[in-house]
């Protein structure tokens, strides 16, 4: 069963097309990352706050991704991360119009 992983941190930016330019190369690591099946970067500048929400194909791969991901955002010296990890109701989902 595939499971869905939200993780929000506190970011001063860069945001929008700065973060598109910055981020490029963690963006093409990440998509390598086992089991990924997609990605949604967010950010909230007003709020300064960024994230993602992501879809992988099993608990095992999105467990792994937090290890890598929270090390990564602590060398960065980001500390006050929330990583949130949900078992998805693939039928239900189907029927929304979700790609899985």
């Amino acid at each position: 069963m595939s499971e869905l992983l939200v993780f929000e941190f506190p970011s001063t930016g860069p945001f929008g097309a700065d973060a598109e330019t910055a981020y490029a190369d963690l963006a093409a690591d990440i998509a390598e990352q086992p089991g990924l099946i997609w990605k949604v970067w967010t950010e909230d500048p007003e709020r300064q706050i960024a994230g993602g929400v992501y879809l992988f194909t099993d608990v095992a791969s999105a467990e792994a991704y937090v290890t890598k991901h929270t090390a990564r955002l602590n060398s960065f010296g980001i500390t006050e991360i929330t990583a949130t990890s949900y078992e998805v109701n693939e039928g239900l989902s189907r029927i929304d119009h979700a790609k899985l």
